[in-house]
């Protein structure tokens, strides 16, 4: 016998992933292809990631290097990203708040994890990462998504206050946007943090926000991304470097419990003992001191931006609807015939890889990456055209 979610989630793969694999086999057998659909970095890490890499290889004792940390992570490394967020946003974190982890994924997991008892629900704001209802419902909570705002890919507060209840445990928020590219402004996380606290009073309990913000640093036309705990302190930030410093294939992030937080000793000891039940401690040793050597790099986004720019200007002079983007590196449009399913099975027949986005909450929108090659982008151009122009 087999766990049957556990199947379920084995046989069904991500439509992401998918798409992703289809256009690897695809470029293998040497077709020309579109590939849009995965959000993997395609701007070189900045320099001194692999001069750190390097120098620390070079210059440190192999067994230190290679050797286990504790679970949490080397003290050092936790000490270097704590101040670097101190520096940026002016908050006082200790190195004992960080929990480094394999990637966001299970910083995502083990918090969830962590809050999951009895009855627990946990709310996500559509439209959503596709994962996070297999990393909610099999970590022993419920799944409940918010219906999006389709204007402008803000959060309909006001959807979200009735979806809350007496069992709700936390909220995840994700800015910069993943698939949407929208950056949740400040006005609206202010109006989220107040209801979540007039709801905390009303169940008489902490509702968190798990803060999902691998896309933190990655954000166009002077826009702004607040430090959630400053704005609502029962935060919990889940971070990854995947996006920040292009190192996805690296797997490395960090779970971080502000002291501010309600219960914070007792929600870091929990998403411990919940990274531990998983096998997520002790995340490489390598990794924890490259970050720590870099935790204040930032990306070169010039070639994020172009594409950005390129692909948006692009689909609304064909006629596609969307919202403009400033944050990630996605465009989320409006599928022609309000089918998101449809028009990507019709746009793979051109070898146009693009997501539907049933999984992201959203089933009449499509995602577009636009972490891609400019010339391959360029070269799409003419394939998006003439798929409008089938509905028109």
């Amino acid at each position: 016998m087999v766990n049957l979610y556990m199947l379920a989630l084995g046989k069904t793969r991500s439509c992401i992933r998918e798409l992703f694999e289809y256009g690897i086999r695809q470029k293998a057998a040497g077709e020309t292809g579109y590939d849009f659909s995965i959000g993997n970095p395609s701007i070189p890490a900045p320099p001194e990631v692999n001069e750190s890499f390097v120098s620390i290889l070079q210059n440190t004792d192999s067994l230190s290097v290679h050797g286990y940390t504790q679970a949490p992570g080397a003290m050092d490394a936790r000490q270097a990203v704590a101040e670097e967020l101190n520096s940026r946003y002016g908050s006082n974190l200790r190195w004992e708040s960080i929990f480094f982890t394999c990637g966001a994924a299970p910083a995502l997991t083990s918090v969830v994890r962590a809050l999951a008892v009895e009855g627990a629900e946990v709310l996500a704001i559509a439209p959503y990462f596709a994962e996070y209802r297999p990393f909610v419902e099999g970590n022993g909570a419920a799944f409940v998504p918010v219906p999006a705002d389709r204007e402008k890919f803000q959060i309909d507060c006001a959807a979200l206050e009735e979806r809350v209840t007496a069992h709700t445990q936390a909220v995840i928020v994700n800015s910069p946007n993943n698939p949407s590219g929208v950056v949740y402004t400040r006005p609206t996380l202010e109006k989220l943090a107040e209801v979540l606290t007039r709801k905390s009073r009303e169940f008489g309990h902490p509702i968190y926000i798990i803060s999902d913000e691998p896309y933190r640093e990655l954000v166009y036309d002077g826009a702004e991304v607040p430090f959630l705990p400053d704005l609502y302190p029962n935060t919990v930030i889940c971070y990854s470097y995947s996006k920040s410093l292009s190192m996805p294939g690296e797997r490395i992030g960090y779970v971080c419990v502000p002291d501010r937080a309600a219960d914070s000793k007792l929600l870091f000891a929990a998403a411990a003992g919940a990274a531990r039940s998983l096998g997520h401690v002790c995340a490489p040793s390598l990794q924890q001191r490259v970050v720590a050597a870099c935790a204040a790099s930032r990306p070169d986004l010039e070639a994020y931006d172009r594409n950005r720019v390129a692909l948006y200007d692009a689909l609304t002079s064909y006629g596609y609807q969307r919202v403009r983007p400033n944050g990630a590196f996605y465009l989320f449009v409006k599928a022609p015939g309000g089918d998101a399913q449809a028009f990507s099975n019709r746009a793979k027949e051109r070898n146009l890889l693009v997501v539907p986005g049933g999984d992201f909450g959203c089933p009449d929108y499509f995602r577009a990456s636009t972490c891609v090659s400019h010339e391959m982008l360029l070269r799409s151009l003419p394939v998006f055209k003439e798929l409008i122009k089938e509905y028109q």
